[in-house]
């Protein structure tokens, strides 16, 4: 059990199937005391119950919501050793068409709610811990129709160095995960449209596109006594040395939304 005792947090754990509860059941396995929250409330309670854990309804978007979620979890075990974030909102749009509130919301989601995760998570952690964020493929590959969601992932890819600099001297790891394309509950619409899931797969080395559990492994080893901080770990099947398939050879959404 290599999180055995060890005192974790995971943030956007509510989609039965997703990263977020993967990453949380899989520490549980590995022995971890863990705190589950997201925006949604009806699930986590189901989460926590199944991993003899505590749950916490928590706003990524909202700085007192993070800083609540550590308290609580100072409150209920006196300290934090592992912190991940698994929560955001994969917005489309162009820059041309996008309106400026949609752009300030992915924003506001995906850069500053990493930023408070960070800031307060590493507070509430002693000497020692680890810090996991999600960031996404599309920060350092061009995807079509998702640039404020891809911008605000790469604004946290660089978050994570100046993090893991800023927090080394207290022995805090800063890291992050990009995923390629995810098979999970939230993208089910997208990878049923026919062909689909194979026309984002042929550009895969391993052949297949990831899951949660491949996620839930990359986080086992970030969160143990991995020597390594200030990482953005491409977890993708190798799709980074390739590219996403363009638009126009993907089969049509026909309605379904491109960044589900």
């Amino acid at each position: 059990m290599h999180l055995k005792d060890k005192v974790a947090v995971v943030l956007g754990a509510s989609a039965a199937a997703g990263t977020g509860w993967a990453i949380a059941e899989r520490y549980a396995a590995e022995g971890a005391k863990v705190v589950v929250a997201a925006r949604r409330e009806a699930q986590l309670g189901v989460l926590a119950r199944r991993i003899g854990g505590v749950s916490q309804v928590c706003d990524l978007a909202k700085e007192q919501d993070i800083k609540a979620l550590a308290e609580r979890v100072l409150d209920v075990h006196g300290r934090v050793d592992i912190a991940v974030n698994a929560a955001g909102i994969p917005m489309g749009g162009t820059i041309a068409d996008t309106p400026h509130d949609q752009t300030v919301r992915s924003i506001e989601v995906n850069y500053y709610g990493n930023l408070f995760f960070v800031k307060h998570m590493a507070a509430a952690m002693a000497q020692g811990g680890s810090i996991i964020l999600f960031s996404s493929m599309a920060s350092t590959h061009a995807l079509e129709h998702v640039y404020s969601y891809a911008c605000a992932k790469a604004a946290t890819d660089c978050l994570v160095r100046y993090a893991a600099l800023e927090y080394g001297k207290r022995g805090i790891k800063v890291n992050s995960i990009l995923p390629g394309a995810i098979r999970s509950e939230m993208s089910h619409a997208l990878w049923a449209i026919e062909d689909m899931e194979r026309a984002w797969a042929r550009e895969v080395p391993l052949g297949r596109i990831g899951t949660p559990a491949d996620f839930a492994d990359a986080a086992v080893w970030l969160g143990g006594p991995s020597f390594v901080t200030g990482l953005n770990l491409q977890v993708n099947g190798g799709n980074h040395l390739t590219r996403f398939p363009l638009f126009d050879e993907r089969p049509s959404l026909d309605g379904v939304d491109p960044t589900a």
